[in-house]
């Protein structure tokens, strides 16, 4: 297995997936350009997790030589699952995902309503929706909740 805990080296791969993902996901939804090209650079978030020893904590990587993308945890809510897009399609996100539920005791996450392709995703790797759902802060958009073999 390629998954490994993040290190500071790390800190600016993650930071540039990070950025790239949201952008391409989530830009077509909120259309908030502040946001998506001002706000959210590299170099801050880079130094968000350099800053924070224990979120980098909470943070693993798939890394084969390169790293190619990661997954960040909050206890058992699996916050971020973020694939360099030229990587998709390989199952590295269904890799990061077991790799959080089977060592590290994952249970549960927020997947944002108009992102059917990430929910399809997470139904087939066995987490289903419980039926709750919530406004992502700041936003009219609704994030669903999910949870590991838990359906409504």
């Amino acid at each position: 297995m390629h998954i490994r805990q993040a290190t500071a080296e790390d800190a600016f791969r993650i930071a540039e997936i990070f950025v790239f993902v949201r952008r391409e996901k989530f830009f077509p939804i909120f259309q908030y350009e502040p946001y998506s090209f001002g706000e959210m650079q590299v170099l801050p978030v880079a130094r968000g997790y350099l800053d924070s020893p224990g979120l980098l904590g909470r943070v693993f990587v798939y890394d084969d030589g390169i790293l190619r993308g990661f997954i960040q945890l909050n206890g058992r809510e699996v916050e971020h699952l973020y694939v360099e897009p030229f990587f998709r399609g390989r199952g590295i996100g269904a890799q990061l995902l077991a790799y959080a539920v089977q060592e590290r005791g994952a249970a549960r996450l927020w997947a944002l309503e108009k992102n059917p392709q990430a929910i399809r995703f997470y139904q087939r790797e066995g987490f289903c929706l419980t039926g709750e759902k919530e406004l992502e802060e700041g936003t009219e958009e609704y994030l669903l909740e999910m949870e590991i073999g838990k359906t409504i």
